[in-house]
């Protein structure tokens, strides 16, 4: 069933051409699903398609470009920023079907992947040959490459391994006048021309369609250790924060829980918790099980300071399920209390995690909304959560206007404005608070060279001119 839109009737035609009725919908139900994002917001798009090779990608993008038709490039829409809405309209162009793990090459340790695959169906392929991809985020089940590449997501193991910029060796790629464009290389060594691949990665598909990837791969540790830290308060946790990265062992992850997370799950917790608990540290370590001891007394040693209430060291199975179990009793908790939070992801500096901390608590008190902070410590990534109900009219301006507050201040701390999360709608609009209006023209430029007609993701990443934050 063809659009009963005019203007859509050639497009439609010449997309059905390209990838087939079975992988187009044209049908307002059929397309209205794809309009959402994990960011609650929902356009619906004039048109969905399904493509399944990288040479129908070409041919859609040449086609789009020639219409001035927009194009959203979607995974499974996991993401919370709106990155994937579909604001303007257009054509979403869903990259499910195009999921195949194209090939593994453990002498030279890398993968190669279409963008629908998801993350986990990556570490279970790579942990079949004694490998793992670093990236982790917390929807590894759910997300896809494609998305972790868009958004440069990465979790918890990215303060030792690093994020999808320094586990990508190269991408396949189609620009918005449908040009095709290889980056990187297959080798951990290269420097000739641009780094085109680190631009592409995090730029939400505004510059390119991501088709194909090379993931770099990496040997999976030979064992792991658990250990949890509950600290009297933030800025014990901090200093022991900043001591633990500042040994020779650092964590496989390090997860911040501030005091009021604490509170919230103590009902929901299986463990029993201090009464007096103002943070919470969960750390792991990994490596060779010959070198497990001694890196577990240094972080030990490093996590030891004044106000540290316990240490536990989880030595079976068990006992590493009974110490996460407070920090996967998190996410339950806050579902029962705020089913429609507001989740930033905010990064500042590790020494000024405490200065953060504090002045979200003063934040929470003067615009009277409750916020709860836990995330990544190792590398300063803090999620702020602001538990608030979208229905009462009163409490979302004041949420509006300390969500402003809190990106000042974390600008003021000279920290950034996402860690992972990406910018997409929700936070265009202060992105020019970070970067210099020089910087926003030349992305401005780039993008231009890579998307002439505009068509790549039309209203994320860039300010709206007519709304803007000073």
């Amino acid at each position: 069933m063809l659009p009963t839109a005019a203007h859509l009737l050639p497009i439609a035609e010449t997309l059905l051409g390209i990838v087939g009725a079975e992988n187009l919908l044209t049908d307002p139900a059929d397309c209205w699903p794809y309009g959402y994002d994990n960011s609650r917001r929902h356009r619906p798009p004039d048109l969905v398609a399904f493509p399944t090779t990288h040479e129908q990608v070409c041919d859609i993008a040449r086609a789009c470009n020639i219409a001035r038709l927009p194009i959203v490039p979607r995974g499974r829409g996991s993401g919370t920023t709106g990155a994937t809405v579909p604001v303007t309209g257009g054509l979403v162009l869903s990259f499910e079907r195009m999921n195949r793990i194209l090939a593994i090459d453990t002498g030279n340790r890398l993968m190669i992947v279409e963008p629908g695959v998801t993350n986990q169906e990556v570490q279970d392929a790579a942990a079949q040959h004694g490998f793992f991809w670093p990236p982790d985020p917390t929807s590894a089940a759910w997300c896809t490459i494609g998305g972790n590449l868009a958004y440069n997501s990465a979790g918890p193991r990215a303060v030792k391994y690093g994020t999808p910029r320094e586990n990508v060796l190269g991408l396949r790629v189609v620009t918005g006048a449908g040009e095709e464009l290889r980056t990187g290389v297959r080798t951990t060594k290269g420097v000739v021309g641009y780094d085109l691949t680190r631009l592409i990665i995090g730029s939400e598909g505004t510059l390119a369609i991501i088709t194909e990837a090379t993931l770099k791969l990496t040997p999976l540790p030979q064992t792991k250790r658990t250990l949890r830290a509950i600290y009297r308060d933030i800025d014990a946790a901090a200093l022991a924060i900043t001591r633990i990265m500042a040994q020779p062992v650092v964590p496989y992850s390090l997860e911040f829980i501030d005091g009021k997370a604490i509170d919230m799950i103590r009902g929901y917790s299986t463990t029993p918790l201090p009464a007096h608990a103002g943070a919470l540290l969960m750390i792991e370590v990994d490596g060779m099980e010959a070198a497990m001891d001694s890196a577990t007394e240094c972080i030990r040693a490093a996590a030891t300071v004044a106000g540290l209430l316990e240490f536990s060291l989880a030595r079976t199975a068990e006992e590493v399920t009974a110490l996460w179990a407070t920090r996967k009793a998190l996410s339950p908790a806050l579902r029962n209390i705020a089913p429609k939070k507001i989740n930033e992801d905010v990064v500042v500096p590790v020494a000024e995690i405490p200065r953060l901390i504090t002045g979200l608590n003063e934040l929470a008190e003067r615009f009277g909304v409750t916020i709860v902070n836990f995330g990544h410590a190792g590398n300063g990534n803090i999620h702020v959560n602001l538990l608030v109900n979208p229905d009462d009219r009163d409490q979302m301006v004041r949420a509006e206007q300390c969500l402003s507050a809190v990106f000042d201040l974390v600008l003021s701390l000279h920290g950034t404005l996402s860690g992972e999360h990406g910018i997409g709608l929700e936070k265009r609009n202060f992105i020019g608070r970070e970067l210099e209006p020089a910087a926003l023209a030349l992305m401005q430029r780039i993008k231009n060279q890579f998307d002439p007609n505009g068509i790549l993701n039309p209203g994320k990443l860039f300010p709206d001119p007519t709304t803007a934050q000073p």
